[in-house]
């Protein structure tokens, strides 16, 4: 008698199917389905990657991963613990290898509960006796009383939580040496006290005796095969004797063990990593597949972001004459660095920080400079000015928490991230590593920061560190920094530094002041800078030579 399978109806037109829904339509359906092995979250995840629709849980490769025996050496408890990760990993169906269902019926009565408050879809138990003993290892091993089993499967049906989930009766008849009558017996009484699917087992090299219980099973309830043996059976075979489902059942546990091996033995004899990188999966890889993309973006959803109430002024007036013809045309906050103008690039930095409004005080060239969202100021004497008068030029929009910059660095997000949460009045980030980065050009000029104490290993973001001169030509011994032209000012800050220009204004003096200028009056007028150590990871474009620096550095 062949009886017909009903696939079961989707929830709703707008909902899909739950993951043991998803398992029950698989095993019903006409189409042959597969689930492939995974023993972990990670693996879990590279299995749907794949494209599979459905994971084997196997027991086998779960045990061997925690470093046991698959001789129920690892609890229950352990077991389901991997379920969760797992199934918290995908969005596809998992089939547990339950063994023996970890005891009696009570047992299965409340694996079953625990697996259906998890989402796993599914649990296979074999008919043998607890504790079980790998299908592969010796021969002959005795089989579960077919009562009993019956037992536990019913206790397992009326204990799901989920009214699809499926109990799938594992028949150990074959294996165990007693022939296919008594395996269609067992699979009989099974399929009776409510199994869900029978799962037909061989350790035989020859798919023969699964494909003649096939025969003779003829389609009264879904099969499940584990053809790790018989591997080399046409898998156009299962489908013509109307198999349901095949598991490829301990592959990934076998590759990774090969991969690891391989790896290990590389590195432990030749004392390097070169020549290995190349051939595994890189660290982005893995980050990817631990989902740190959805994180990131969670993180901006429900974290406070630090520069949300902060505005921007970025000082970009200048030419930048050392970079020649390539700002003819346009200034260099405008030069092309890896397909995107440098103003865009540090406009992105600063918005990923939370920071929405942005304002570039231009001078040269200051048609061409055209960036989304960053508004204007122009600062028309540029040419006979120094930075103080182009910060005064955005004077209006400098109040509230603001950062100040300058329109030719980058730098890495952790930088501007740290400074925002910097709690000073006034915040400037100091490079420790000053030296190292001294060129050729005797013309060069650098910003140089004598603070109130060096940078040591042990600096903390916490420390209090002040400034206490700023300019490019200190004593080198007392140096303990070089300003990348980098400054915070809280709403306090703000106002301070307004009335410095201010008193700048009224002396006459604001047009030659530089950025330095301005912070040694704060100082000497009383008011804190603090200052925020950094050990590199920035850079200014002043010439060709930055220029390819940059190019190297996004």
């Amino acid at each position: 008698m062949t009886v017909a399978f009903k696939t079961p109806a989707a929830a709703g037109p707008s909902r899909p199917l739950s993951k043991p829904a998803q398992l029950k339509a698989a095993l019903v359906s006409p189409e042959l389905s597969f689930l492939m092995e995974a023993h972990n979250g990670l693996s879990a995840r590279i299995v749907e990657e794949a494209g599979f629709k459905g994971i084997w849980a196997s027991g086998l490769s779960m045990s061997a991963a925690l470093g046991v025996r698959d001789n129920n050496e690892a609890s229950w408890t352990q077991v389901l613990e991997t379920l969760e990760f797992m199934s918290d990993a995908t969005s596809i169906p998992i089939l547990v290898d339950g063994d023996t269902g970890y005891g009696n019926f009570n047992n299965m009565r409340r694996l079953v509960k625990k697996l259906c408050q998890r989402s796993i879809a599914g649990v296979c138990i074999e008919d043998k006796l607890f504790p079980k003993t790998n299908s592969f290892i010796g021969d002959g091993q005795p089989l579960a009383d077919i009562d009993e089993f019956c037992g536990k499967i019913k206790a397992g049906k009326d204990s799901q939580l989920d009214p699809d989930f499926c109990v799938v009766a594992r028949v150990e008849a074959l294996i165990s040496g007693w022939g296919l009558d008594e395996a269609l017996r067992r699979a009989e009484a099974y399929h009776r006290a409510g199994a869900d699917a029978i799962l037909i087992h061989s350790k035989k090299s020859s798919a023969d005796e699964i494909l003649a219980f096939c025969k003779e099973w003829d389609n009264r309830a879904p099969v499940v095969i584990v053809p790790t043996m018989y591997y080399a059976t046409p898998t156009d075979r299962y489908r013509q004797h109307k198999i349901s489902c095949v598991i490829w059942a301990n592959h990934n546990l076998r590759a990774a063990i090969s991969a690891m091996r391989d790896v290990s033995r590389k590195i432990a004899t030749g004392e390097t990593l070169v020549g290995i990188e190349g051939t595994i999966a890189s660290v982005k890889d893995v980050f990817e597949l631990q989902g740190n993309s959805e994180l990131v973006e969670a993180e901006r959803r429900y974290l406070p972001q630090p520069g949300v109430d902060t505005q921007a002024i970025v000082l970009a007036a200048s030419r930048g004459a050392a970079l020649g013809n390539l700002t003819a045309d346009r200034p260099k906050c405008m030069i092309d660095v890896r397909g995107q103008p440098l103003l865009r690039r540090l406009a992105t930095t600063l918005k990923d920080s939370g920071i929405r409004k942005i304002t570039a005080v231009v001078g040269y060239a200051k048609d061409a400079v055209d960036v989304a969202s960053v508004e204007k100021v122009a600062n028309d004497a540029y040419a006979f000015t120094g930075e103080c008068a182009s910060l005064a030029a955005a004077e209006s929009r400098l109040e509230g928490p603001c950062l100040v910059t300058y329109g030719d660095i980058l730098f890495r997000r952790y930088i501007l991230d740290r400074l925002l949460e910097n709690e000073g009045d006034i915040v400037v980030v100091a490079d420790a590593l000053w030296r190292d980065r001294r060129g050729n050009n005797p013309d060069e000029v650098h910003d140089h920061l004598i603070c109130s104490r060096h940078f040591s290993p042990g600096y903390l973001d916490e420390d209090t560190v002040d400034l206490v001169k700023a300019g490019p030509d200190l004593p080198e011994r007392e140096v303990s920094g070089e300003w990348v032209g980098l400054m915070k000012l809280s709403a306090t800050g703000s106002e301070l530094v307004r009335a410095e220009i201010a008193k700048l204004r009224a002396e006459g003096l604001l047009d030659r002041a530089n950025m330095p200028d301005l912070l040694n009056r704060l100082v000497e007028a009383g008011h804190r800078v603090r200052v925020q150590y950094i050990t590199g990871h920035w850079l200014d474009v002043d010439d060709s030579f930055d220029l390819a620096k940059a190019r190297n550095f996004l």
